[in-house]
């Protein structure tokens, strides 16, 4: 997994690449919760990411209770229609901001 950051005046934009799995969902965390760090507004472009675990559902968790605990916003772009089928058969479309 790879996750290039870029930086706005108002947002950073994480692109993930690869796979959000059991091996790589500590680094995506890290990485967004340090994104948290920087910016109230990140936005994550999965365009890159055809598979996610259950642990990477985790780590998007805990990005997201992040940002409403520090009255941030986090948003979900360009999401694989296999991820988003993950999303969806979980329910975690409901719980996370998708554009």
């Amino acid at each position: 997994m790879e996750i290039k950051e870029q930086r706005t005046e108002e947002k950073i934009i994480l692109r993930a690449e690869g796979r959000i799995d059991t091996n790589t969902s500590m680094m995506f965390q890290q990485q967004v919760l340090t994104a948290f760090q920087k910016s109230r507004f990140i936005e994550i472009d999965l365009e890159g990411v055809d598979y996610i675990s259950s642990a990477g559902l985790r780590a998007l968790l805990v990005g997201a209770k992040t940002a409403q605990a520090r009255d941030s916003q986090t948003v979900l772009t360009k999401v694989h229609p296999q991820v988003m089928e993950v999303f969806s058969m979980t329910g975690f479309d409901k719980v996370l901001t998708f554009a």
